[in-house]
């Protein structure tokens, strides 16, 4: 387990008015509620490195969408022909709308996965409190025998154990990390395995009016698919510098502040491209 039996023998027990069962649920109410209701659009740096890239964005959500620049790749400024290409890029999904609801899919299926894995916690686990202090409420978890998975995803989640902080003032959740305890076999193996030892981590923090956004996300895990082929979700993600969106804008214009650096300005990022 991600925490042995010995220290949580020895971890302190907090007096609280809430069971550690009310505090679980009370934080997946509030994450839920504030999926569907908060529709804040923030304007941001991205910086995204797995095997395959290592990029920095500036990415602008608008209601119609989300659209995004390349600043850096590897660790230096796109050259000039690159960042036309992704002038290119940015300027197809403006003017495809078949284009942006294939994206609004693809990031629906992402939110629905989050939700699912929320609603799962409660009871995909043993909760235990191991900590109470400035302003945060440390638990820890593993899996609950009792629980029974009825997906790939829920299969996966029930092979974890790790620790979640609540921000206790807003009973929101600050950081959320798991280990892999044991490989997780589908289909007698055939189908997939996911090895033992892989590892999250999600932290999220207030960027302000009440906003909770994820700014750090590490996952690392590794195993095959059917016939061999390797599979693995090496993915390291920060976001900083977080702006409100200006009201009334729309595709057009996020697309013209980020061609023509208001996006970095208002952000206060020293851009350039070229390199």
């Amino acid at each position: 387990m991600f925490l042995s039996a010995s220290l949580l023998a020895v971890a302190p027990r907090i007096a609280s008015a809430q069971s550690v069962d009310e505090i679980v649920r009370k934080v997946v109410h509030n994450e839920l509620d504030a999926d569907f209701n908060d529709h804040t659009a923030w304007m941001y740096r991205d910086a995204y490195k797995s095997p395959e890239k290592d990029i920095v964005k500036l990415v602008i959500e608008a209601p119609q969408g989300n659209l995004s620049e390349i600043i850096e790749d590897g660790g230096r400024p796109p050259s000039a022909e690159e960042h036309q290409s992704d002038l290119n890029r940015i300027q197809q999904i403006v003017s495809d709308p078949a284009l942006r609801a294939r994206m609004k899919k693809n990031e629906q299926h992402d939110g629905q996965q989050a939700r699912d894995m929320m609603t799962m916690l409660p009871n995909a686990f043993v909760w235990h409190i191991i900590d109470h202090a400035n302003g945060d409420i440390t638990l820890s978890f593993y899996p609950a025998p009792s629980f029974s998975p009825d997906s790939m995803n829920a299969k996966v989640l029930a092979a974890m154990s790790g620790i979640l902080v609540v921000d206790e003032h807003s009973m929101r959740l600050r950081k959320l990390s798991g280990h892999l305890d044991h490989e997780v076999v589908f289909g007698w193996g055939l189908l997939g395995r996911i090895n033992s030892g892989g590892t999250f981590e999600i932290v999220r923090q207030d960027v302000g009016f009440g906003s909770w956004q994820i700014t750090q996300m590490h996952v690392h895990i590794s195993g095959h698919a059917l016939f061999f082929k390797n599979i693995g979700d090496q993915e390291d993600e920060i976001t900083s510098d977080y702006h409100r969106t200006p009201d009334g804008v729309d595709l057009n214009k996020a697309a013209d502040m980020l061609r023509n650096g208001e996006a970095a300005r208002e952000l206060h990022l020293e851009v350039h491209f070229g390199g």
